[in-house]
């Protein structure tokens, strides 16, 4: 089961991320097995990495739904965009149960993306299933240490034939770990310290410790962008609010 302060049962660790919002909501099945939802939507992530179609496929989803929204053909959204927004969403969206079960105490150990279920429908609320107990990790190939999950690794892996650079999808995961904390402070204010606290040792990995800077300003800043602002029609489209391109980055002082 789940371990560390406030263990729970599958259930009530369901009930219970349920209640921060739908951006943590995740169902839980037994670690190894699958969900046991009477309907047959419940797909594992694992084909993301054994289907090189399915991860084609939703760039290529994304890529569409990127041109619509500005008027453009499909084929004006660059691929590596659609790429990298695709990855953003994925990584947002399986990391950010697992961060808040961590900052709650109930951290899972390695989980691999074959450790999890979805409903993969267009966006990053998508439906998610994740163990309620430790995963299998398969921690000899993935993991880099012992905090960042190895599914987090494994969805880099998966964009190489997109030709997106490691540091716009270190970037991601930087970007993702720090809207989830933002989004769990504004949710439960009882776990803000808690989970700032967390956030700076998920950050302070070699894996991502080069990825990101605190401003002046006390904002959280990456040091790369996701490129979403190049499907705008000309270009120029608005970037994210922790983008590298707000402002140049400064040598941090000391």
């Amino acid at each position: 089961m789940v371990t560390g302060e406030g263990a729970a049962t599958g259930t009530s660790t369901a009930a219970r991320l349920a209640a921060l919002g739908p951006f943590f909501a995740a169902d839980t099945h037994d670690a190894g097995g699958a969900p046991c939802a009477a309907e047959a939507a419940w797909r594992p992530m694992a084909e993301l990495l054994d289907d090189p179609d399915v991860p084609a496929a939703r760039v290529e989803a994304v890529r569409g739904y990127l041109a619509a929204a500005g008027g453009l053909a499909p084929e004006a959204i660059p691929v590596r965009v659609a790429a990298s927004v695709m990855h953003l969403g994925l990584v947002a969206r399986t990391l950010s149960p697992l961060f808040a079960l961590a900052v709650m105490g109930r951290r899972l150990g390695p989980v691999s993306l074959r450790d999890l279920w979805w409903q993969p429908t267009l966006g990053s609320m998508f439906a998610l299933s994740i163990p309620d107990g430790p995963g299998g990790g398969h921690r000899e190939e993935h993991v880099e240490d012992d905090l960042i999950p190895p599914s987090a690794l494994e969805l880099c892996a998966m964009t190489a034939p997109f030709g997106l650079s490691p540091r716009i999808l270190r970037g991601n995961i930087a970007s993702a770990l720090a809207g989830a904390r933002t989004a769990l402070a504004t949710a439960e204010p009882s776990l803000a310290q808690r989970a700032r606290d967390e956030l700076e040792r998920w950050l302070a990995r070699p894996l991502l410790a080069d990825m990101w800077r605190i401003t002046v300003e006390g904002r959280f800043q990456r040091r790369s962008c996701c490129l979403i602002y190049q499907a705008a029609p000309d270009r120029r489209g608005p970037v994210c609010g922790d983008c590298v391109l707000l402002r140049p980055i400064e040598p941090d002082a000391g």
